[in-house]
């Protein structure tokens, strides 16, 4: 797999298809594998690129810096895009892909062409549950047992295996220091700004197209993807891609299929919306 040295960290990425370049950020910490099914469809048109955020994936595991996580991702993605000769991108992403999309829009805007997003995270409750398992868990995890014990959760265990030098960066590492920056990314997660992350003056700085399609739940609540439309000048909004009914029975009944059913349909609304605007 191919690797960037993107701010001083091993970043691996994919590309596919040719044409106008689009970027994805998957959602929560995952790896790229869960945006490769979007990808694909898009690439049959456009160039995509998907990636492993630093902390995720296969990619390096270095936890410091005084900007949030978030920030941190989005300049990892403009430094992407500069070397790929990426630039200007259509950036998407859904929940933390979202952010990160938003992010980039914010602090390099010359760098965005215009916005796919989905799952759009806001309110209390999202800011709770995503503050805890992002950092707040693995501060405790840390003051209990020190790194010894971070490196044996699931998530950071997984990192390891799929990058064995993570192993040694984060044994490396003061547990003093790596609760103290853990702490410091906890406090960008609240509840107050329309997206976390972004506050309202932000985003209405935003003026490329953008294509909004909200969840419908706790942590993505359609409220939060309705007023994001409101705020950015430029945007469409579409219905969540599912029901709740629909979400629920087509997600007991056969998971795979339910994910690949969300990025088809996803990938129809993304399309017209590119094809509109590269006409």
């Amino acid at each position: 797999m191919p690797t960037l040295l993107v701010n001083g960290v091993n970043i691996q990425y994919e590309e596919m298809g040719t044409g106008v370049p689009i970027i994805l950020t998957p959602g929560s910490r995952y790896d790229m594998n869960a945006v490769r099914a979007l990808a694909e469809i898009l690439a049959s048109e456009y160039r995509v690129i998907i990636y492993d955020r630093r902390n995720c994936g296969a990619s390096d595991v270095v936890i410091s810096g005084d900007l949030s996580e978030q920030e941190i991702w989005a300049d990892d993605l403009h430094d992407i895009l500069v070397q790929l000769q990426a630039i200007p991108a259509y950036v998407g992403g859904g929940s933390a892909g979202c952010r990160v999309s938003l992010m980039l829009a914010i602090r390099h805007p010359d760098s965005v062409r215009g916005l796919l997003l989905w799952h759009i995270t806001g309110g209390a409750t999202a800011a709770e549950q995503l503050g805890y398992s992002y950092y707040e868990e693995f501060m405790e995890i840390a003051k209990r047992e020190g790194m010894q014990g971070v490196i044996q959760t699931d998530f950071f265990a997984e990192r390891i295996r799929q990058n064995p030098a993570n192993l040694d960066s984060l044994l490396s590492m003061d547990t003093d220091d790596f609760i103290d920056v853990m702490a410091r990314w906890r406090t960008f997660f609240t509840g107050e700004d329309p997206v976390i992350g972004a506050t309202q003056e932000q985003l209405e700085q935003i003026a490329v197209p953008a294509v909004i399609i909200p969840g419908d739940d706790d942590v993505h609540p359609l409220l939060v993807g309705q007023n994001l439309h409101a705020i950015l000048p430029d945007s469409e909004l579409h219905d969540p891609v599912f029901s709740k009914e629909e979400e629920g029975r087509l997600a007991a009944e056969d998971g795979a299929m339910f994910q690949q059913a969300g990025h088809n349909r996803r990938a129809e609304i993304f399309l017209k919306f590119l094809n509109k605007h590269e006409s």
